[in-house]
């Protein structure tokens, strides 16, 4: 069976998504700025995060006048919601993969500065001594490997309602060709204990579950446990966790994997194709993050 422990919740955003609404309205005029209209406010996640402080950085060094307000996930993606659907401006941070780029139209800005990095990859990272200790779940963490329209089709549909092992499991008996691969030359196992730790980014919400599930379909006795960034890779590090399926590198946790590199081991990639950035809905008419200092 699996088990969860839900400790302190933490999303890392990766990007700024902004949002304005096509022509005027009777309350804004068609000359007023996409930051007058919105108090030059970005709506954000949880304080501490490491891309509030790119964020932060973006505003600063594009020398605008936003300011990057902290609330959480779930808040960041209602304002969104609300916003969109009444075609009011917004700034959120934002991310990929992620479900709401398959729920709204939303393209990414040019970054001539680049503060936000070029192309992102997840990684399985794991404590040293895994191979040792749990040989058939580490061959199966080092295999697992699926594409971002994958995770954003679990993501969507916990979006849509759906229950998250409910969704991990459905996608696991749809995708049992890929899954067999990640578990290709792997043993099973009769109860081993294996702890997995992640934060509550809906991207690995998505993956931790997934791969949780696979883990438990071999034998082993699963624990998930959600954190913020940071007691998840102290967690990885110390041992306190087996694994994690959710270090986004080169950039956004280049301190972490720094940090514990004496004590974890790299498995890879298990998704390519993340990508960092401001982002903006298609009908939007700016293309770069410097049309937001105008």
């Amino acid at each position: 069976m699996i088990k969860t422990n839900f400790k302190k919740l933490g999303v890392i955003a990766l990007s700024l998504a902004v949002l304005t609404f096509v022509g005027c309205s009777s309350s804004k005029s068609a000359d007023t700025s996409i930051g007058e209209q919105m108090d030059y406010k970005i709506t954000g996640i949880d304080p501490g995060a490491g891309e509030m402080k790119l964020a932060e950085q973006a505003v600063k060094e594009y020398n605008t006048n936003y300011t990057v307000q902290a609330s959480s996930g779930a808040a960041m993606t209602q304002a969104l919601a609300d916003a969109y659907e009444n075609e009011e401006p917004i700034i959120v941070t934002g991310w990929s993969p992620h479900w709401m780029f398959s729920k709204y139209d939303l393209k990414y800005l040019e970054d001539p500065k680049g503060i936000f990095g070029g192309a992102e990859h997840i990684d399985t990272v794991v404590h040293k001594g895994l191979k040792e200790k749990l040989p058939s779940a580490y061959k199966i963490l080092d295999q697992f490997n699926w594409t971002p329209e994958d995770m954003e089709a679990v993501m969507l549909k916990i979006n849509d309602g759906g229950t998250v092992k409910d969704v991990a499991r459905q996608w696991i008996t749809d995708n049992a060709d890929m899954v067999s691969k990640w578990t290709d030359g792997a043993t099973k196992v009769d109860g081993d204990e294996i702890k997995l730790a992640y934060v509550a980014w809906d991207s690995e919400i998505a993956s931790t579950n997934v791969i949780g599930l696979v883990l438990e379909d071999m034998g082993y006795n699963v624990t998930l446990t959600q954190v913020d960034a940071g007691p998840m890779w102290a967690a990885v590090g110390s041992g306190d966790a087996d694994a994690i399926v959710a270090a986004w590198l080169p950039a956004t946790h280049a301190k972490y994997i720094s940090d514990y590199k004496d004590t974890v081991e790299n498995l890879g990639p298990n998704l390519e194709g993340a990508r960092v950035g401001l982002v903006v809905p298609k009908y939007m008419d700016i293309n770069s993050i410097e049309d937001l200092a105008k």
